[in-house]
């Protein structure tokens, strides 16, 4: 392996991290604006405050594997980054299609999931 794709690899998994703890941060402490910027109503679907909530820890913990020292839990997070987002990219796809989502939620959903996709990726082991 070169450098240069160690490096990119790298990137990669520091780049899904860092996006893995600002959504979930976000579920945790805001899950209402959340259901907002989905065109939901929090008010009206408290449910949906506590999914976001379980998606926020989740997604911490992900995001905490990724940045563990080099061994076998970052090794698992990164083997198993792009199963996790892959489906995200999906559901949020399927979502669209359904119409459980505003359009503009849905393309937003689309492309941060389609985004994470990307760099898991990216920072797969045994990349060339």
């Amino acid at each position: 392996m070169n450098d240069r794709s160690d490096h990119t690899r790298d990137y990669a998994r520091v780049a899904l991290a860092g996006i893995r703890l600002a959504n979930g941060t976000l579920g945790l402490v805001a899950p209402a604006l959340l259901v907002r910027r989905l065109g939901g109503d929090p008010t009206a679907a408290p449910a949906a405050l506590y999914a976001f909530r379980l998606f926020g820890v989740r997604t911490v913990l992900l995001a905490a594997e990724l940045l563990l020292p080099e061994g076998p839990g970052r090794d698992h997070a990164r083997r198993t980054a792009l199963v996790v987002h892959a489906s995200d990219t999906a559901m949020a796809a399927l979502g669209a299609w359904r119409r459980e989502l505003p359009p503009q939620a849905a393309a937003t959903t689309i492309a941060i999931s389609a985004l994470n996709t990307g760099l898991a990726l990216l920072m797969r082991p045994g990349r060339a």
